[in-house]
């Protein structure tokens, strides 16, 4: 499977939208967890919680992978209403092409690593 195109530097960090939802989460989530992060650039809690997400997953060491997904360009919403994100930031864990759980809001680092640890079976480094 080839995975999405990388976000910046980091190999792991992506963004994605609602042509490529299915391929790029849902199906890539059959092989690494998948957080997506619903966000808005005028959301000042999503800007927030970006450095942090994108701090923490690279410790992973490529056995989670981090889609960002804004919800203001094209047709993003509906992804965010197919999935009932209610406010942002919403983070989603996707595992083997199903929710396993979310959070919302900013969140604290050790907060997103507690999250992710209690939903995979694998530990950061």
């Amino acid at each position: 499977m080839t995975l999405p195109q990388p976000h910046s530097s980091h190999p792991v960090i992506f963004d994605t939208d609602f042509d490529n939802f299915e391929h790029d989460v849902l199906l890539a989530s059959r092989e690494h967890p998948v957080l997506v992060d619903f966000w808005a650039e005028w959301c000042s809690p999503c800007l927030f919680l970006d450095p942090i997400l994108k701090a923490v997953i690279p410790q992973y060491q490529r056995e989670i992978l981090l889609a960002k997904v804004e919800v203001d360009e094209g047709e993003n919403m509906k992804l965010a209403g197919q999935y009932k994100v209610r406010g942002f930031p919403t983070v989603i864990l996707f595992n083997h092409g199903i929710e396993v759980s979310r959070f919302s809001s900013a969140q604290p680092k050790t907060f997103v690593q507690q999250f992710i640890d209690q939903h995979c079976d694998f530990h950061s480094a």
